[in-house]
């Protein structure tokens, strides 16, 4: 009976009794299916009851979309059930479509100017939700097709474009209504000859409108955030050159922004405010404004800070020293309770006294209008409260430096150097040391070698070349040339991996300048152990090269022969290029062979690990890929070497043909042994 509509209503009837949507859904489906199209509207009522009391708007949208191709007159029902559920842009999209469809009735009565009117209110209301249709060309192709309507239609557009945020575009608008009104206007007065005086009286209020864009535009921003400090001080712009609008503007921004909400610094607005009266000259209403500042609650410590150091420079513009001098001091005083400067608790004037922008300012000022002891006062207290920066140790130092008190200003560096820690004490350090030995030079020698080693104990690699090398220069100038060299050897060791290749060759120079070149071989002989593969062989070749222009050919040649046992033939051709020029220069046909024997077993050695490591690969490919690397690391260890120098080696060719494993093995044996050999000789 699945052509009977009475079975399918009561059987989806009794599915949605029981809530079971899934299957309810299908069986509408299979209905709609079997049912001849005649009688779908006897399926649809229910099928739309039950989709709209979904909890899934989707599926529902689904629903009501496949309806409505075979009823679109019922376009409105989907829309008010779009709006219900929130989905607004297709709402918008359906509803434009009943607009622009000429052949469309609504069921509810209602007109296409009504019809227009829905869209136009939902479109605007909505600007964040409604995103498909261009709102702005719907409402100003309103403005032509319903012109008995205009000020609904430009209220809509403003409408949207304030909740938009694109409030330019509001007042364009509005721009745009008067002078359309405008127009209408002068067409009326020209055909009538008369309302002259309304049509004068329209322009100028056009005008002024366009006088006032800007400052419109800025009272909506301040509307939008009246915390906003930066709209605040562009209110002052607007009214340049009309001093009492601007004195109001102040005096609004300063009682209106609330520090704890302000977006920017609301101290901006109370300097701002006092310059306005300093540029007038009237300098008492100017220390009004910044008394009155010092006393507002700001968010950030900061804020108050620069308030104190503005007033401070306004006196010293003016050329009030003491009064400048009056001003820091007693914002540095110390308050009635105390507060640690980061304490959100406290009000920021309890916590002030800690601002070492207040107290760095203080300090100049000390230096260049106060006493010796009122500056040394100033630089012992930002100290003693733990807010000082290496750089005011130093300039502590400095200034106790310039008026003779030499003790003194090392005591200062002293005291920086217990504040701080690594790596922030370092230029203390760095300043200190090149200042005592400056100053005393080897008179004091033992006391400079404890100030080294102080800093020495607990320097970062990072740091320490520079120490090392000061400390050696004055071990060189004052002290005795083996304790330059220990200090030479303990910075080899002490400073950055990177920086070590370096070091060692200062170490070389040095050593060779005072001892004489022969006092580098146990250098060179440290530094090739320690440092890495890439330097320890520039090393080598540096060492080979000293001892063949001493005359030691032999050590030279057994440098050559140990540095070849970190030297691939095939990446470092240079080496291999070095030493055959040199066998050809010192040696004769038996040495030659021999480097050419060692080649070939370094040769075979790291073909060897390369053999190694291509069998691990293999077993974790293919087949084919396994024969392809095979094939091609078969290539490379039959590569010939281009810089082989040709000598009848035909019996050592012999020797090796034909060997088993067993000789492979005695092959390798004697390059170890041999290899022994040319260290012991090196050594």
């Amino acid at each position: 009976m699945h052509k009977m509509p009475r079975i399918w209503l009561d059987y989806c009837q009794f599915l949605v009794s029981q809530c079971k949507i899934t299957r309810s859904r299908r069986t509408f489906d299979r209905a709609l299916r079997a049912l001849p199209v005649t009688q779908h509207p006897r399926i649809w009522p229910l099928y739309l009851r039950f989709a709209r009391n979904l909890p899934l708007p989707e599926t529902a949208i689904r629903v009501y979309r496949r309806y409505l191709k075979l009823s679109p007159e019922n376009a409105e029902e989907y829309i008010d059930y779009l709006r219900s559920c929130g989905k607004l842009d297709e709402a918008a999209v359906r509803l434009a479509a009943v607009v622009n469809d000429e052949s469309f009735v609504s069921k509810e009565g209602k007109s296409n100017y009504q019809l227009w009117h829905e869209l136009c209110d939902l479109i605007s209301q909505n600007p964040d939700k409604v995103n498909s249709l261009n709102v702005g060309a719907i409402i100003r192709g309103g403005l032509t097709r319903f012109t008995d309507q205009l000020g609904k239609l430009w209220c809509s557009l403003a409408d949207y474009y304030i909740r938009s945020g694109h409030f330019e575009k509001v007042f364009d608008s509005y721009a745009q209504f008067e002078e359309s009104m405008i127009a209408a206007k002068m067409e009326t007065t020209s055909e009538l000859g008369k309302d002259e005086e309304d049509l004068e009286l329209r322009l100028a209020r056009f005008e002024q409108l366009i006088a006032r864009r800007p400052l419109l535009l800025n009272s909506v921003l301040l509307r939008q955030n009246p915390h906003n400090v930066h709209e605040w001080h562009k209110r002052v712009k607007l009214y340049e050159g009309k001093p009492r609008q601007i004195i109001n503007t102040y005096t609004e921004a300063v009682q209106t922004v609330d520090p704890m909400k302000a977006t920017g610094k609301p101290s901006s607005l109370w300097v701002s405010f006092a310059k306005f009266y300093e540029e007038n000259e009237q300098l008492d209403d100017a220390r009004t404004i910044f008394e009155k500042a010092t006393k507002v609650n700001y968010k950030q410590v900061d804020d108050l800070a620069g308030v104190w150091c503005e007033y401070g420079e306004m006196e010293l513009r003016h050329e009030n020293y003491e009064q400048a001098l009056r001003i820091l001091r007693k914002a540095t005083a110390i308050p009635s309770k105390k507060a640690e400067y980061f304490d959100v608790s406290e009000p920021v004037q309890n916590r002030v006294y800690k601002s070492l922008k207040v107290w760095s300012m203080l300090a100049d000022l000390e230096e260049s209008m106060g006493t010796f002891q009122s500056t040394k006062a100033v630089y012992d207290r930002i100290i003693d409260l733990r807010i000082a920066t290496p750089q005011i140790i130093i300039n502590y130092a400095m200034f106790l430096e310039e008026h003779n008190y030499f003790e003194e200003s090392f005591k200062a560096y002293e005291r920086g150097i217990a504040l701080f820690r690594w790596p922030n004490v370092y230029d203390i350090w760095n300043t200190y040391l090149t200042k005592f030995i400056d100053r005393y030079g080897g008179k004091k020698l033992e006391r400079a070698r404890d100030l080294f080693e102080q800093a020495l104990d607990g320097c970062p690699a990072k740091f320490a070349k520079t120490i090392y090398l000061l400390y050696a220069k004055l071990e060189e100038e004052f002290g005795l040339a083996r304790h330059a060299m220990a200090v030479y050897e303990r910075a080899t060791q002490a400073v950055d991996n990177t920086e070590r290749h370096h070091m060692f060759n200062i170490y070389i120079k040095r050593a060779a300048e005072i001892y004489g070149v022969t006092y580098t071989r146990a250098i060179y002989q440290k530094a090739i152990e320690v440092l890495p593969d890439e330097h320890s062989r520039d090393m080598c070749l540096r060492f080979a090269d000293m001892e063949s222009k001493l005359g030691e050919i032999d050590r030279g040649r057994a440098i050559y022969s140990y540095c070849s046992q970190i030297c691939d033939p095939r990446m470092t051709a240079t080496f291999w290029q070095t030493w055959k020029e040199f066998e050809i220069r010192h040696g004769n046909e038996d040495t030659i062979r021999e480097m050419l024997r060692i080649k070939r077993s370094v040769q075979a050695t790291y073909n060897t690990q390369v053999n190694f490591m291509s069998s691990q690969m293999m077993k974790a490919t293919t087949n084919a890929t396994s024969k392809n690397a095979h094939t091609h690391l078969a290539e490379l260890a039959k590569q010939a070497n281009p810089d082989e120098i040709d000598i009848d080696d035909e019996d050592e060719d012999g020797d090796d043909e034909d060997q088993g494993p067993e000789g492979e093995l005695q092959h390798h044996q004697g390059a170890l042994f041999r290899r022994e050999q040319c260290y012991r000789t090196f050594t």
